[in-house]
């Protein structure tokens, strides 16, 4: 197992390393509290993100051997220097009005009022991510064709939805009114643009995922060409999905940490660990192994989504989040052993 982590060893001591340097040298003497706040970013980033993990391995069982490796190479960069680094001062730049630059500059010398402006666009910011992530969560366990279910009782009721067109965007619309209701009347309009942004989102990549797979097998001819346009397209799902479960994370790492610099070595540590293991799961088929896995990952996923439209109201704390993450994924890991044990399938 050691060979799929190499590379995440590697990168969590050249972090850590970073972490002293410059807490040693821009924090005046604080190089061991720097890699203590590093570590605890990585371990929670980590732990946060055992679902995605599992999403991710699913989407890629489908996906070529290069795009398996740009998922590690392009993907990591995207996932770190875009979602951990640059969303952050690109969300505040367009909120506040204020050129990238300056942003930066603001976040590394006057965190106080980073930290502020970053806190004002946390509803819309989360809103997005909880649309797009509810949307796949529906879109899951409402499929018709689904036909192995862990929590049956639940999971048969809401297969049964799929008879009703557009039930996943009437349900997260649902939500967001919801929430609407209880927002101060100046957040609602961007609230509602950026919850109405993540099911546009979900339904263009995953529409487009769909027809390019309609297209693969219909026409022979072209099937080079639509190998390689469904690579980029899952990459670009991919990437999305992680945006969607990071933006949680790199919002609550300021409760830890406002250096910019130290949240972004933090999540980079835990971000390749989790990529690491996305690629174990899928190389060692671990998926098929443990039947209710994904249905647990997805569980887990319904939850985050939920919680990040409540952190729009309260703040939630980012242990609960991953705790009841964990929950599923064990619980789903249990069963799938209790069920490989007994080596029945049940269904409904």
């Amino acid at each position: 197992m050691i060979k799929y982590f190499t590379g995440s060893i590697f990168v969590t001591i050249f972090g850590l390393a970073a972490a002293f340097l410059w807490g040693e040298h821009v924090h005046g003497g604080t190089g061991l509290t720097c890699i203590f706040i590093a570590s605890v970013l990585a371990i929670l980033e980590i732990s946060l993100s055992f679902d995605n993990a599992v999403v991710n391995a699913m989407k890629l069982e489908g996906m070529s051997e290069k795009w398996r490796h740009r998922f590690i190479t392009w993907g990591i960069i995207i996932a770190v220097f875009g979602m951990r680094f640059l969303f952050p001062l690109l969300v505040v730049s367009i909120f506040a009005h204020i050129d990238i630059l300056s942003v930066l500059d603001m976040a590394l010398h006057n965190v106080d009022k980073y930290s502020h402006y970053l806190e004002l666009t946390h509803a819309p910011i989360v809103t997005f991510g909880g649309a797009f992530l509810l949307m796949l969560y529906m879109d899951y366990f409402t499929n018709k064709e689904k036909d192995i279910h862990w929590l049956k009782p639940l999971e048969c009721k809401l297969q049964k939805l799929h008879g009703f067109r557009g039930v996943c965007t009437v349900t997260v619309l649902f939500v967001i009114g919801v929430i609407l209701n209880m927002l101060p009347v100046e957040q609602r309009l961007s609230v509602l643009c950026s919850g109405i942004a993540g099911i546009i989102t979900y339904l263009a990549i995953d529409g487009l995922a769909e027809w390019l797979e309609r297209r693969q097998e219909e026409r022979a001819k072209l099937c080079a060409d639509a190998v390689k346009c469904s690579g980029l397209v899952g990459f670009l799902y991919l990437e999305l999905i992680d945006a969607s479960f990071s933006l949680d994370g790199v919002l609550g790492a300021f409760a830890l940490s406002r250096d910019i610099i130290i949240i972004t070595i933090g999540l980079f540590i835990g971000a390749m660990f989790v990529r690491s293991l996305t690629i174990m799961l899928v190389e060692k088929k671990t998926l098929k192994q443990f039947l209710y896995l994904e249905h647990g990952a997805h569980w887990a996923i319904g939850t985050l989504a939920l919680l990040m439209f409540v952190s729009t109201l309260v703040e939630v704390p980012e242990v609960v989040t991953g705790l009841l993450g964990l929950v599923f994924i064990i619980s789903a890991l249990v069963s799938s052993l209790i069920h490989n044990k007994k080596n029945g399938n049940r269904e409904c």
